[in-house]
């Protein structure tokens, strides 16, 4: 009895045994990789397979992920390059790179600091892009040199399994020296456009009262020529109605234009003498000789 008892708790405990070890396996063999991540397996030391997110299996016993690597972007720690532009400025670029692993396998089989290699592959592509610039290009076409250092860190990291998102440049900085001359140049170029501003301001004033000027001489002229206009058409009606009315009708005029003179010599206060030309009595009669015919 003793004998069957003991045979039944061996057996059962080799069922629970072999049960744990079934568990285990199943435990083992199932990978369950973050969305952010990528696992890299290797069996007997060598790469297996790179495991994806979500749920996966290996082999127990003989796979082991080795590697759990982050394929979120990154971004490298702000460095700081000097160096030295066509022109001998000595310059102090400050950068930023963001980048992300496509490639796990790559990563982490072809390069141990991946961080510390992008930083000097940077580094060593913007003095040498700096080189073939003068300052005023490096300050001025800043996008144009991101561009290059991007394109130029991409082809160099290619084998990396890395992919360079966003290169920075965030601030170029200079030397006292430099510093104080690029100011001096500055004011001293603030002052030639304001000269510039004053001339072309002084020039446009006079151009302006040249234009006022001759305006005006335009307008007299004008004026002096609409005079004579009228002086000579009223010289014309003078003419026409000469020849219209004859010699006898002016002289009529010159008579009664006498008489109106006298009469008002005549109707002043205080006169006591009254002037009469030599001729006043044969303008008179003449004048009623017309004034006659006329009625």
């Amino acid at each position: 009895m003793e004998d069957v008892i003991a045979d039944l708790v061996g057996g059962n405990l080799v069922v629970l045994l072999l049960a744990l070890f079934i568990i285990l396996c199943i435990f083992l063999a199932i990978r369950i990789v973050p969305q952010s991540e990528q696992h890299v397996v290797e069996r007997f030391g060598r790469l297996k397979v790179v495991l994806g997110p979500g749920m996966n299996f290996i082999v127990p016993f003989l796979d082991k992920v080795a590697h759990r690597v982050s394929i979120l972007e990154r971004q490298l720690p702000t460095a700081s390059q000097d160096a030295i532009t066509t022109d001998n400025v000595l310059v102090q670029v400050e950068t930023s790179v963001f980048y992300r692993i496509l490639e796990p396998e790559k990563t982490v089989y072809r390069i141990r600091d991946v961080d510390a290699a992008i930083a000097t592959t940077v580094a060593g592509i913007v003095r040498a892009e700096i080189g073939k610039m003068e300052l005023d290009e490096v300050q001025s076409n800043r996008a144009t040199l991101i561009a290059t250092i991007k394109h130029s860190v991409e082809d160099a990291v290619d084998d990396w399994g890395i992919q360079v998102t966003r290169a920075e440049i965030l601030d170029v900085n200079l030397d006292q020296a430099t510093r104080e001359a690029m100011l001096q140049q500055l004011n001293a170029e603030r002052e030639r456009r304001a000269a510039v501003t004053r001339a072309e301001g002084l020039k446009r004033a006079v151009e302006l009262q040249a234009d006022g000027e001759l305006y005006a001489a335009r307008q007299q002229a004008e004026a002096r020529r609409v005079s004579a206009d009228a002086e000579a058409y009223a010289t014309g009606v003078v003419a026409e109605a000469i020849a219209k009315g004859g010699l006898e009708a002016v002289q009529y005029n010159i008579a009664l234009e006498q008489v109106k003179a006298l009469g008002t010599m005549a109707a002043g206060q205080g006169t006591q003498t009254v002037i009469v030309p030599a001729d006043a009595a044969d303008a008179f009669g003449k004048a009623f000789q017309m004034l006659r015919g006329r009625v």
